[in-house]
């Protein structure tokens, strides 16, 4: 059987094409290697015996080659950034989805199923309770809210501080380009594969990692940054008052669902795919600091990303009925993470300024009050 991993020279997708070489699939990887992720123009990482395509999901002759002959599309290729490129997000995520289905149907491909990456991201700000007016979606926090440094979300009834729950597939409420380029990049893979006859499953990734993430890239998360400032000892910068809550989940629980769902009856559906557990900013960095051994420091800089939610801990139920649950925890994470860095060579010294990218483009704002 073959199978194209768009995107498959990334951190998710190589680790998908290892998993699909082990069980046997021929393989074939569809990357555009952007620099911002892949500076050295390769992944020297990639098997023997992956047929490899340098393209973009958006040009229609090199995808319509890529998926020749293919049975299975793992379709790991998106674009992800902080930065007000809201034309670029849509056109990578649903617009080059949308292409990709437009391809399997008028070419009468023989395509049998096709697993999308989407993101928790999707839930915007969140799903919420409050103890007087019950379960609520509310919109992100607001500018004025969050310039006075109130982080918590409020019932908008009567503005008492309400709880988060863990959040559910059945509501989304996205708001920030990246999240909306992904909900609709879902939709478009669920209903155009419902009308056509093609078998699709969405996996809703929680923040994940281990080793592979980009370390030329400040855009690819809290551990790369975190690491990368304690191992030069710098403090680290910690956002809002870092008691925001996320959903880690290692890299090889998000390969184990991929498989899993490809096994499965889970057509036309959307997943979590995730830790289910909460840990705040502040645990995140104490943890690290702590298997570093360094006497690192931390900031509490009084500044928030625009558009950045809460807290975000993802329902893991729905997908634990197939079977799967997640294997490796948050130390876990940091210990592969840290080996693979150490294997590496370290993080490169050179890296574009994302702090201060962000801040020139009015991304990263400080509250005017204090925390």
């Amino acid at each position: 059987m073959r199978v194209l991993v768009t995107g498959g020279a990334g951190f998710i997708g190589s680790h998908l094409v290892d998993r699909f070489v082990k069980e046997g699939f021929q393989v074939r990887v569809l990357d555009s290697l952007d620099p911002k992720v892949h500076p050295r123009g390769s992944a020297t990482y990639l098997p023997d015996g992956v047929e490899f395509v340098q393209g973009d999901i958006t040009d229609r002759n090199i995808l319509l080659s890529a998926l020749q002959g293919v049975d299975v599309v793992s379709h790991q290729a998106a674009y992800q950034d902080y930065m007000p490129e809201f034309s670029r997000f849509m056109h990578v995520n649903a617009v080059g989805t949308s292409l990709l289905y437009e391809l399997i149907v008028q070419k009468k491909l023989k395509v049998k199923k096709v697993v999308l990456a989407s993101s928790q991201a999707v839930y915007g700000e969140g799903q919420y309770v409050c103890s007087a007016h019950g379960f609520f979606v509310p919109v992100p926090r607001s500018q004025q809210q969050l310039s006075r440094a109130q982080w918590e979300v409020r019932c908008p009834e009567c503005e008492q501080q309400a709880e988060p729950r863990l959040l559910q597939e059945g509501h989304t409420n996205p708001y920030n380009q990246y999240a909306v380029s992904k909900l609709a990049e879902e939709k478009i893979a669920l209903g155009l594969g419902w009308l056509h006859g093609i078998p699709t499953v969405a996996l809703r990734y929680s923040i994940t990692q281990g080793p592979r993430q980009s370390l030329f890239n400040q855009y690819s998360g809290i551990c790369r940054i975190f690491v990368g400032r304690a191992l030069k000892k710098e403090p680290l910068i910690i956002y809002e008052d870092g008691l925001q809550s996320r959903d880690f989940v290692h890299i090889d629980d998000v390969v184990s669902a991929n498989m899993r769902v490809l096994q499965e009856d889970a057509d036309f559906q959307a997943f979590n795919v995730g830790s289910g557990k909460p840990t705040t900013v502040l645990e995140y960095a104490d943890l690290l600091r702590a298997k570093l051994s360094l006497n690192i420091g931390l900031t509490v800089s009084g500044e928030y990303r625009r558009g950045d939610n809460r807290h975000s801990v993802s329902s893991i139920e729905k997908l634990r009925l197939l079977g799967w649950s997640p294997k490796r925890d948050l130390s876990a994470i940091l210990d592969d993470f840290l080996a693979w860095v150490d294997s590496a060579g370290g993080i490169p010294e050179q890296v574009p300024d994302a702090y201060g990218d962000m801040r020139r483009a009015g991304v990263l704002l400080r509250a005017a009050v204090a925390c």
